[in-house]
């Protein structure tokens, strides 16, 4: 499968089986206690969900700048953009672009195989650059659940326009970020993030969401150089 995902039904499983002993309970809305592990299976299953979904979701940063996170189904496909990057997923490779110089180049490696779990470094670059990912908040919250010492607090907002389900962590240790704030909508998108990852200061906001992708989203950058790294594959750069 090409989209960058990671299998959350099992992980949300596992999740489950550790924390049904925990104890630890907070309140949702409606007064009724709540399990941790609930809290984190229902997060962990929207995220799930959204991995079959068709959508566009385009995030606010710091500084006016602007990401988004397009995905397909058919063909199934990904594309993530952020200040000065680019990647894309697709059946035929990953490529990752930076668009920091005035000639961007685009690296094209094997596409993952299916099933398979994302890159962790492709994740640490797009965290560099203002971007955080799902996989990245689904293990931030995997750790907070497993965390003993660790303060999870549930509330509910609107973010875009659309009703979200968000959770304010503390007192995080073992992981990279001791504390953090994110929200996910109904749909299974990523509404807000904010917190420090491995040294790095994260604030996105969903700006936008559509059902839909324009198939633009998945095209190069115009210009870039191609590196083609794929087994069998020459290098190649465009004059």
């Amino acid at each position: 499968m090409p989209v960058v995902s990671i299998s959350l039904r099992v992980l949300a499983g596992a999740i489950i089986s550790v924390l049904t002993v925990s104890g630890c309970q907070t309140l949702d809305d409606a007064g009724r206690v709540i399990g941790r592990a609930d809290l984190v299976n229902d997060l962990a299953a929207r995220l799930d969900r959204s991995n079959e979904l068709t959508y566009s979701a385009d995030y606010q940063l710091p500084g006016g700048q602007n990401a988004s996170i397009s995905q397909s189904q058919d063909p199934l496909r990904a594309a993530y953009t952020y200040p000065g990057g680019k990647l894309t997923v697709t059946t035929d490779a990953t490529t990752a672009c930076d668009t920091s110089t005035r000639k961007p180049t685009c690296t094209l490696t094997a596409p993952p195989p299916a099933n398979a779990k994302p890159s962790v470094t492709i994740f640490a670059d797009m965290n560099k650059r203002g971007l955080v990912t799902p996989p990245v908040v689904v293990g931030l919250l995997t750790a907070a659940a497993l965390d003993p010492d660790a303060t999870i607090r549930q509330y509910d907002t609107t973010v875009a326009g659309r009703h979200a389900t968000c959770v304010e962590v503390d007192q995080l240790s073992d992981a990279p970020a001791a504390g953090f704030d994110a929200c996910i909508t109904s749909e299974g998108a990523l509404g807000s993030f904010t917190g420090t990852v491995d040294g790095t200061e994260l604030e996105v906001a969903l700006r936008r969401y559509r059902d839909a992708v324009e198939s633009s989203a998945f095209e190069l950058p115009a210009g870039a150089g191609l590196i083609d790294r794929r087994a069998g594959a020459g290098q190649q750069t465009p004059a």
